[in-house]
């Protein structure tokens, strides 16, 4: 019977695996630190309440501190890897969903910050879920 390995060991090719989840972190980290500084002015800018931007960017803080703890570990866990590309997937629906819905009056540049951020997200995703191929 085959067994299917929960973490990806060191000598398992994690390259990209380890690439894709810090550059997720980085940006999450970014956006975060941004919406905590000037989310009364993004807010406005963008057509966002600064009070939804405040707790999400303690949330995308938090998450990229967890996501470069993860690919900092000396073996990368499967299912935590799982775990993030489902949180990323569910932040990209919200997106859509967000843009469909009209929950908020986006001016151009929120319209075009949400799909942005939607699509840099995919691209993570993307990326972990090739990363994980890689490393087996």
């Amino acid at each position: 019977m085959a067994t299917v390995a929960s973490t990806i060991h060191p000598t398992a090719d994690a390259k990209l695996l380890r690439f894709a989840l810090k550059q997720d972190a980085m940006g999450s980290g970014a956006n975060g630190v941004v919406y905590l500084v000037v989310a009364a002015i993004f807010g406005e800018l963008f057509g966002l309440p600064a009070a939804l931007l405040y707790p999400i960017g303690v949330f995308l803080v938090a998450w990229a501190a967890a996501l470069f703890l993860l690919a900092s570990r000396p073996t990368v866990n499967r299912a935590a890897v799982g775990v993030v590309m489902a949180v990323n997937i569910a932040w990209v629906v919200a997106s859509v969903e967000l843009l469909i819905a009209g929950w908020f009056p986006l001016t151009g540049l929120g319209t075009a910050l949400v799909i942005a951020q939607a699509a840099a997200v995919a691209g993570f995703t993307g990326l972990q879920f090739a990363g994980l191929r890689k490393a087996g």
